[in-house]
């Protein structure tokens, strides 16, 4: 079928709320909740609403995957549908498996964040103002934070693709890019002074900034930010990898299988194609690729702290 087809399928469902023989109550509501034959007081119960699960979205849910039978039925595959692959629903998740690979990525990144803490503020000396004598330990409190941020929007995302989560997801993914550009700077060249620091850090932060206004704001252009999100996780990759070429850091191996793993899995994101069996996407591997990339990046970090403060620990003395 093609698009005409699928369109008609979901004009046809919205005035009916039928399509393949699924009907829908609440299709007596219109996409925008207010009720086509009662007043304001007859709009869309509100968990639907928090839900998205409109009259709309059932008809294209529904028409989506009647027109992908019937495509599959003459031999040809899968098409997108408003940008989208089509996607298997399990219990109501536009993408479950993108949704269990992030919830994967977000646990990774809050107990690698977590066993850091711990090792810093229980396990390795601390100087006599209690702070600890790693010169990077804030710089990885405020990237573990901003990881787990990122990972909880994604898999809000794809549990349901709407304007609002799917700002967030993007912003929140801008956001920790351009934060570990910065951290892979700093760390790089050894930067430890504060005003230093702020030099380098503010023209990316002004640029990241920039970015995600313009994305929420002006147009979400989906060509641009793809283009700005390859350049910055580029840019950190290629930095890492010259460091670790150089560093005599005894953990650098970590690191090496962390770029080089990160660069291969960065493909997915720019090679697409079609989820197998309705679930598994370039998108979604490269969320599965990512989990035990973090887990042996939150060990190179500890093991960072541990070399760090045993240096300075012997300097001190």
């Amino acid at each position: 079928m093609n698009c005409l087809n699928f369109r008609g399928c979901v004009a046809e469902c919205e005035k009916t709320g039928c399509a393949g023989g699924t009907c829908f109550p609440h299709c007596k509501f219109p996409s925008d909740g207010v009720a086509n034959d009662g007043p304001w007081y007859m709009q869309e119960p509100l968990y639907l609403k928090w839900k998205q699960w409109d009259c709309q979205s059932d008809c294209r849910y529904n028409c989506m995957i009647d027109r992908e039978k019937e495509r599959e039925a003459v031999g040809h595959g899968p098409v997108k549908y408003h940008g989208k692959w089509p996607f298997t629903r399990v219990f109501g998740i536009q993408e479950p498996a993108s949704v269990a690979f992030s919830a994967l990525n977000l646990a990774m990144h809050f107990h690698g964040w977590l066993s850091f803490f711990i090792l810093l503020y229980y396990n390795l000396p601390l100087r006599q103002d209690k702070k600890a004598y790693y010169e990077y330990a804030s710089l990885w409190h405020i990237y573990g934070l901003l990881a787990m941020n990122s990972w909880l929007w994604s898999a809000v995302f794809h549990s349901r693709d709407v304007d609002l989560t799917e700002k967030l997801d993007y912003s929140s993914a801008v956001a920790l890019l351009g934060y570990s550009l910065i951290v892979s700077i700093l760390r790089s060249f050894n930067v430890r002074v504060e005003a230093a620091r702020v030099m380098v850090a503010a023209p990316f932060l002004a640029f990241v900034t920039t970015h995600i206004l313009y994305l929420n704001f002006y147009t979400f252009d989906y060509g641009w930010n793809m283009k700005v999100c390859v350049a910055i996780g580029v840019a950190q990759l290629l930095i890492w990898a010259i460091w670790v070429g150089i560093t005599c850091h005894p953990s650098r191996w970590k690191l090496w299988v962390v770029v080089v793993g990160g660069g291969l899995a960065m493909l997915l994101e720019i090679y697409d194609f079609p989820p197998y069996q309705g679930f598994f996407d370039a998108h979604a591997i490269w969320h599965a690729t990512t989990i035990p990339l973090t887990c042996l990046w939150w060990s190179f970090i500890r093991d960072d702290a541990k070399f760090r403060t045993s240096i300075l620990l012997k300097k001190a003395k």
